[in-house]
């Protein structure tokens, strides 16, 4: 067995010293704070990447620096598996403890500790790709990353400035080269490829799509964007807007799917820009979510986000299976967290199973696994769908009956090139919702009025420790403080359609408060009488009690 070249990590890890009083915390978005505090992060991030190539056998891992639709001097960093997909569960805390070790010599310690426990054969060879946004603090970021590699000896490949959903790609793609399973081929022009050719077949004498107008968030998917409006050409006209990535200030600020969602209305660049009827869509600042919406004729704004796209997209994929002659063969099932609106709930169970799981990518992305097509969105438009192997080796033996068969089973298929099915991907799930809009000939209106969203209100209780607050039942129920939910469930049976529920922040010292009832006004002092009880229930000061809350 080799052993760790500890010289050359010492003399490497001395240019980045962690600073005292300060706790990092590798949780489902990565590491994720402001982008001046991240140097020594970034160095252990490159061993620990290394690392975990060998324990995986020379298998490429990702790595991608970002903080996605956080403002812009904020930065991050994730690590991707072999698969593209996030890292799994008991590397976050290996992750942790590398970037808390608070001298070389403990970080030294800890990597020995780390490679004794795991057994790491430390002779295997260590890949690694890694990409970046378009962050100001990207670079020096990157070169802080690069010299963990190096302090390794990894083989690293950097795939440049690219969307995170392509850094996913580009890992399953070099993972499965060569292979039956092979994903595609391992180059951004690969993956743009891929999507477009899927795209062209699914519209294929379809009636001309009308234009769609995307705000890029002033990020990363502004560069991959234009791409891929060259690549479809005429098939999609599309105008991007917020495209300024070179702007200092500009990434996310009053623009981009976060913008949209929390603030329920147009970014302002917008107003001028789309037209009444036309549909419009906002990516966030590194090109994993979508947030769709439309002006209708009484210039009023409305927003279709990720539970709009789930409803539309397992409808459709529903009709596909069943005209392919497969509906008895393959199961498709739909996954969402407490924060789906009711309405959409209600319209989904009518049509196929919908299971509940508590909040984050990773617990909706393995959920959807367990179907045979797994469609998962959360309210904030991150999500996609996943098609099993079995399905995959289904679709490819089936043999249809009728020429209308044919048509769907072809049309299954080539879901499964467009769709990114390795992380929610904000280009690839617009042209998902593109050829079912082009398929049913719907309008951003006819689309709305599938069902009709419950009005809803979330807000946020700043508490002294988050931590006081434990669910249960997909954090849908609160187990502590005791006595807290009876009260809650109270309050909720005095509301025509009302439900709401308080979780946790993984993030941050603050409970959510989300409530939901059949009218608007109904809904908000649901939320506001919940808020209230919370605060007063964890003994905050009186004197700061926020006055909307009852």
């Amino acid at each position: 067995m080799s052993s760790l070249p500890i010289d050359g990590i010492k003399a490497l890890a001395d240019q980045h010293p962690k600073p005292a009083n300060v706790h990092f915390q590798y949780g489902t978005a990565g590491f994720r704070t402001l982008g001046n505090a991240l140097d020594p992060v970034m160095f252990r991030v490159g061993l620990l990447a290394a690392l975990r190539s060998k324990r995986l056998d020379g298998k490429t891992i990702g790595v991608m620096v970002t903080a996605s639709h956080n403002p812009e001097p904020d930065n991050g960093v994730k690590l991707v598996d072999p698969r593209g997909e996030m890292l799994e569960a008991s590397w976050e805390t290996h992750a942790t403890n590398l970037a808390n070790a608070p001298t070389t010599e403990a970080l030294v310690e800890a990597l020995e500790t780390l490679v004794h426990n795991l057994r790491i054969d430390l002779s295997k060879p260590a890949r690694v790709v890694y990409a970046r946004d378009t962050r100001p603090s990207g670079p020096a970021l990157v070169a802080s990353l690069e010299d963990g590699f190096k302090a390794l000896g990894a083989d690293a490949r950097n795939a440049g400035v690219t969307t995170t959903p392509v850094l996913h790609y580009l890992v399953k793609a070099i993972n499965t080269k060569g292979t039956k399973d092979s994903y595609g081929e391992d180059s951004e022009e690969g993956y743009l490829r891929k999507l477009s050719t899927a795209f062209k077949k699914l519209v294929a004498g379809k009636p001309a799509i009308p234009p769609l107008v995307i705000d890029c968030a002033n990020g990363v998917g502004a560069i991959v964007g234009e791409k891929v409006v060259k690549d479809l050409g005429e098939t999609l006209p599309i105008t991007l807007q917020n495209t300024a990535v070179d702007t200092v200030g500009a990434l996310n600020n009053a623009c981009g799917a976060d913008y949209v969602k929390t603030s329920q209305k147009l970014p302002p660049s917008l107003s001028s820009v789309l037209k009444p009827g036309q549909r419009g869509c906002s990516l966030d600042g590194d090109a994993d979510r979508l947030i769709y919406y439309y002006i209708d004729d009484h210039s009023q704004f409305h927003m279709l986000d990720g539970d709009k796209i789930a409803a539309l997209v397992a409808a459709f994929i529903v009709e596909l299976t069943k005209s392919a002659g497969l509906e008895e063969q393959i199961r498709v099932g739909i996954v969402q967290t407490a924060y789906a609106n009711g309405g959409s709930t209600k319209y989904l169970s009518e049509r196929l199973p919908v299971k509940c799981v508590p909040t984050g990518v990773k617990h909706l992305h393995h959920a959807a696994e367990h179907y045979d097509i797994g469609v998962y969105f959360e309210a904030n438009g991150h999500g996609t769908v996943l098609f099993s192997s079995d399905t995959l080796e289904k679709l490819s033996t089936h043999q249809p009956s009728t020429p209308a068969q044919s048509t769907a089973l072809n049309h299954l298929i080539s879901l499964t090139e467009m769709i990114n099915q390795t992380v929610g991907d904000a280009l690839s799930d617009m042209l998902l919702v593109e050829v079912v809009l082009a398929h049913k000939s719907y309008t951003g209106q006819e689309w709305d009025s599938l069902y009709v969203d419950l009005p809803n209100r979330l807000v946020k209780v700043v508490v002294v420790d988050r931590n006081v607050f434990k669910t249960e039942d997909a954090e849908r129920r609160l187990v502590n403080p005791p006595g807290l939910q009876a009260k809650i469930d109270d309050l909720v049976r005095r509301y025509e359609g009302g439900r709401s529920f308080v979780r946790p922040s993984g993030t941050e010292d603050v409970v959510r408060v989300y409530a939901e009832a059949a009218v608007r006004s109904q809904a908000d002092e649901l939320a506001f009488r919940v808020a209230g009880m919370v605060y007063d229930e964890v003994g905050s000061d009186p004197l700061k009690r926020p006055s909307e809350f009852l």
